[in-house]
């Protein structure tokens, strides 16, 4: 969560093109790149990517402890999922992987707490009252630290980062799906790598 100021939430519909989006994000200063398991080719997508020297890939999307094996069996390096339950929870810790459950309220950080866990998604970050309604969460759980996704855009990114319990942000807006356009990709990692500066 501290390697780069925003972490891509990618969907990839087609294997041809995670390597050439893997390529230009990490060119752009981006390392760590979320797969979500929402289509087909995620896991063939996550296995490509791993063959961009410098990438760091991890799984998201991931709901339960099936997933989360196909995911690890895939080389995912963590896996981030929409929520918790303690079964994935416990799943995740039992394979020693980094894990980065989403969280909504604060049952679901005092659940996340239960199982040892302190870093968390918050998701969905702006529906789910945005800045404000993380602040009030944030204040009784010092020991936290939270990635915020779900309507963060290069806009509002840099209000959330500037919140100290914030070390990242989640974005799709630096990973358009359908072929990549490599250059505009790099650009967009760029200009999102320098809102940790």
């Amino acid at each position: 969560m501290q390697t780069a100021p925003v972490i891509p939430v990618i969907v990839v519909d087609e294997v041809e093109h995670a390597v050439p989006l893997a390529r230009a994000l990490v060119a752009g200063g981006l390392r760590v790149l979320e797969v979500t398991l929402r289509t087909p080719a995620a896991l063939d997508a996550i296995r490509a990517m791993k063959s961009v020297e410098g990438a760091i890939v991890g799984a998201g999307t991931v709901t339960n402890e099936a997933e989360l094996m196909k995911a690890i069996d895939a080389g995912s390096e963590f896996i981030v999922s929409p929520g918790l339950t303690e079964p994935l929870g416990k799943a995740a810790i039992r394979e020693r992987i980094p894990f980065l459950p989403g969280i909504a309220s604060a049952g679901d950080i005092m659940r996340g707490l239960d199982l040892g866990l302190t870093h968390f998604k918050f998701f969905p970050a702006v529906t789910s009252g945005g800045l404000p309604a993380l602040k009030a969460l944030a204040a009784p759980f010092g020991q936290c630290r939270f990635c915020p996704t779900g309507g963060i855009t290069l806009q509002n990114a840099p209000e959330w980062l500037a919140f100290d319990p914030v070390l990242c942000v989640g974005g799709s807006w630096v990973s358009p799906r359908g072929p990549v356009d490599e250059a505009n990709v790099e650009k967009l990692a760029r200009e999102a790598f320098t809102l940790g500066s």
